[in-house]
């Protein structure tokens, strides 16, 4: 049986009070989570209920009070901070629920800056982003900045950005939150085909819960744990 792409194990975070005689806030209570080779699950909840808490550490942007997160055999809650760094770059996508898309910066050197930062040669940086750019359905819209580009645009962009390094791992936190309906259906069209044709471990939250119902798997993050929605 193939391994887990990414396994949480008991995950517990727990915040410091903000003032003396106050108490902390647990947010995650022996948390579990398995995810396998092309498999997406989606994760829904209340607000607050800590999704996107969730990812952070999943992504190793955060650390547990206690538990283990894995990524294929990498121990992530066990990684510095430039380690993190390099983990994050070379095996997770991540897609924010906002592009974060340099504006001073073409779409094509966006979507090329993971390379560039991996120290990549710039042509063939700009050769895989190119290619991207093109999956995604903006083969001719390389040279705008985001400014130029509709909402739609620009979150193509960001997921483009996020599978240019080919990870094996896809974190996604409402990736579709800030687009009309039909926008946010297409987006999400084509975040679900890349994953099936990539086999991604995919890890998706939404509020939106017909997209919830296409993935794999729906689990409901509800006080502290991952259940079975």
């Amino acid at each position: 049986m193939t391994s887990p792409v990414l396994r949480a194990l008991a995950l517990e975070k727990t915040y410091a009070p903000l003032s003396t005689g106050a108490t902390g806030l647990q947010l995650f209570r022996d948390l579990s989570l398995e995810v396998s080779a092309g498999e997406m699950v989606a994760i829904v909840g209340e607000s607050g209920a800590g999704k996107s808490s969730l990812l952070h550490l999943l992504a190793a942007l955060d650390k547990p009070t206690s538990g283990q997160v894995w990524c294929g055999d990498i121990e992530v809650t066990g990684l510095n901070a430039k380690e993190a760094a390099g983990f994050r770059n070379r095996d997770i996508g991540y897609v924010w629920q906002f592009h974060y898309l340099l504006p001073e910066f073409t779409a094509l050197e966006n979507v090329a800056m993971p390379l560039l930062a991996r120290a990549t040669p710039h042509k063939q940086a700009m050769t895989q982003a190119a290619l991207w750019l093109d999956r995604v359905g903006l083969g001719g819209r390389g040279h705008h900045r985001s400014g130029e580009l509709s909402g739609g645009e620009q979150q193509r962009v960001s997921i483009a950005r996020a599978l240019v390094t080919q990870p094996k791992l896809l974190l996604a936190d409402e990736p579709t939150g800030d687009l009309d309906n039909a926008t946010a259906q297409r987006v999400f069209d084509l975040l679900m085909g890349l994953h099936r044709e990539h086999l991604l471990a995919s890890v998706l939250v939404t509020h939106n819960l017909d997209f919830a119902s296409r993935c794999d798997r729906v689990l409901r993050l509800r006080e502290g744990r991952l259940v079975q929605a």
